[in-house]
């Protein structure tokens, strides 16, 4: 197999990152050849505000990873976020197409695809969708029901949706660019084939990320998404406390907060009491949300922070006091072609180009070397890509 270019684009409130990575065809995770992380304009709460300046931005590292690999980007995968990220559950049904009666993967596809018409779509667009319970003649399955002997067969499914101006304006500032998008996932759920065990998903967990202007939860129980929030809050909210309680400037109170500088004026108890009482609203509401789905203190696998937020030292002691369960901060060296990277500030868009199975130089990939599956591609085919992603996935 030859060696595959993928690009993965992370498009975030204050940061604008692009990764390369080098697929050798070894079956092991892809290398980072190049990557550049600027400042993102024209975006707020993850969402486009000024489409220039957004283009601008992306310009800007786009130009910086080619200028290090010595080649122009044509093709890339792109991260989706932004406070309108959502989940909803829906059931659908189909009858038994067969005439021996036996499910056919066509009746699981008609029966996925009956739940998406149960779900209100005015504005949105579905990103991924996973079906998480099957009943044959209402009877639950332990397994998928293809060539089980039935009439009626019912899917559970979660829907992760997105407002479609979003994702249109999204991929409208990449094709401003001449990038081609091949595929895109919802930014909650980016890093957590990277992240996550089996067994913690399996037995419960969630994945918070903690952005600049919000904070996504995604919860997993039975080795499947279960839930999914994003919150309009993140780690500015806490720049901004330090810049009013101890009256210095943005950048400094930055600098402050991820304990880059020490503040002289002020002693550490007060700082200590600004970070904390803002990182438990957002905790606060994180168990809200979990309590809402019935799911608070009853996660045995815990909680994962990333996130630039994740950074400060305070977050592991606030987050375990409010959410009762183990919390751990994930860190991760990410596989480089000049040695390990440690910047997991570029987690999502590693993530977003390791998985990214269509290179930009020939060859292929097999699907059994991507982190996980895309949930919908840039041509629009929406749910029916969803299922056959689904499928892929139950290959052995």
């Amino acid at each position: 197999m030859k060696q595959q270019l993928r690009i993965g684009i992370d498009i975030g409130t204050s940061m604008t990152r692009v990764v390369a990575c080098i697929d050798d065809g070894s079956g092991s995770l892809p290398k980072i050849a190049a990557s550049s992380s600027v400042e993102t304009r024209g975006m707020r709460h993850g969402y486009i505000i000024n489409r220039d300046e957004a283009a601008a931005s992306l310009r800007h590292a786009i130009q910086d990873v080619e200028k290090e690999l010595g080649t122009k980007i044509k093709t890339a995968a792109i991260a989706i976020g932004g406070v309108g990220i959502g989940s909803e559950y829906a059931i659908g049904n189909a009858i038994a197409s067969r005439a021996d009666g036996i499910i056919s993967k066509l009746d699981i596809e008609k029966a996925i695809a009956d739940s998406e018409t149960q779900i209100d779509l005015k504005n949105k667009a579905i990103l991924h969708a996973f079906p998480i319970l099957f009943k044959v003649d209402g009877k639950e399955l332990p397994a998928r029901p293809e060539g089980i002997n039935g009439i009626k067969l019912e899917v559970k499914t979660l829907f992760v949706t997105c407002f479609q101006q979003h994702l249109d304006d999204l991929l409208a500032v990449t094709h401003d660019l001449g990038i081609r998008i091949s595929g895109f996932t919802a930014t909650p759920l980016a890093t957590q084939k990277l992240l996550l065990t089996d067994l913690q998903r399996n037995f419960g967990c969630c994945l918070i990320d903690i952005g600049a202007e919000t904070v996504s939860v995604s919860v997993f129980e039975n080795n499947t998404l279960t839930s999914l929030f994003v919150f309009g809050l993140g780690s500015l909210d806490i720049t901004k406390d330090i810049a009013l309680g101890l009256r210095v400037p943005p950048e400094e109170a930055e600098s402050i907060k991820l304990g880059t500088v020490s503040f002289q004026h002020a002693p550490k108890k007060k700082l200590d009491e600004i970070i904390e009482a803002r990182l438990s609203d957002i905790f606060e509401l994180i168990d809200k949300y979990l309590k809402k789905i019935g799911r608070s203190g009853l996660l045995p696998a815990g909680a994962i922070v990333i996130g630039g937020g994740s950074r400060m030292q305070l977050v592991e002691p606030v987050a375990k006091s409010l959410l009762r369960v183990p919390v751990k901060v994930a860190h991760v060296d990410l596989p480089g072609t000049k040695g390990p990277v440690k910047d997991n500030r570029l987690l999502v868009a590693y993530a977003i180009a390791a998985s990214n199975e269509e290179g930009q130089q020939g060859g292929s990939s097999s699907p059994a070397r991507t982190p996980f599956k895309f949930g919908g591609s840039s041509d629009g085919d929406g749910i029916l890509d969803t299922i056959k992603s689904f499928f892929k996935q139950l290959i052995p």
